[in-house]
């Protein structure tokens, strides 16, 4: 089982690499502004579908069956309210803190998550495995492009991502081995992501998705919300 945890945490995190990498050649080959931007937000409007997807059909759901609904409210106004305090704090030291920063946010609790859920039901493991590879896709596109608009050359800004690639194995690897008999503690970790995952979508990614003349954008995240939905299938 360990050596699952190991490779789907992997594989969840390796996309923010790829991620990156496709950023690279996308900045190398498309020089129109205009495409540049659209692209840019419909892959953060798919993101959000996936991210929507990843809360609806398991963070949620799985980490209310051991928790009472009182519990389950607290805990998820909690994550909201943690999000909002260390969004606001980002925010306001936005000239010192990379932007890819706010993107662990919510990969490391699900990260930790991952690799406990592993252990009590393992093809849930792999359906939350799916959900953040294709989240940090988009999301690790947008921070290359962050980071090279904070002046980072085209080489440290892919190191960064491949650096942060291997953060998912090691709080997996945490949950897998400090939550594996703690049931209560992963699903309350799970409503908690679900919290701040809720807040950061529609206090910072949703109003970024809007562009003018441009409807399209938004039905990326039905579309990234559909491959949640074909995950769900495919594993159930």
């Amino acid at each position: 089982m360990l050596i699952k945890v190991i490779i789907f945490s992997f594989l969840a995190g390796i996309t923010v690499f790829i991620g990156g990498v496709f950023s690279y050649y996308f900045e190398k080959t498309i020089h129109n502004r205009k495409i540049k931007i659209t692209t840019i937000r419909f892959l953060t409007a798919f993101a959000t579908g996936i991210m929507l997807a990843a809360v609806s059909f398991v963070l949620v759901p799985k980490g209310m069956h051991e928790l009472s609904a009182i519990s389950s409210i607290s805990i998820f106004l909690l994550g909201a309210l943690i999000f909002y305090f260390l969004d606001d704090y980002i925010h306001k030291n936005s000239k010192n803190i990379p932007q890819v920063i706010a993107m662990l946010l919510d990969f490391i609790p699900e990260s930790i998550a991952l690799g406990a859920l592993f252990v009590y039901d393992y093809k849930v493991g792999i359906l939350l495995a799916i959900f953040i590879a294709f989240q940090n896709l988009p999301e690790s596109f947008g921070s290359y492009i962050e980071l090279r608009a904070s002046a980072f050359s085209k080489k440290k800004s892919l190191i960064i991502l491949f650096l942060f690639s291997f953060i998912g194995v090691f709080f997996s690897l945490l949950g897998y081995f400090f939550l594996k008999d703690s049931p209560v503690l992963t699903s309350s970790l799970m409503l908690f992501a679900a919290g701040g995952i809720l807040y950061l979508i529609f206090e910072d990614i949703a109003p970024s998705m809007k562009l003018k003349n441009s409807r399209f954008i938004a039905f990326g995240v039905n579309l990234g919300f559909i491959v949640g939905m074909l995950a769900e299938v495919l594993i159930s």
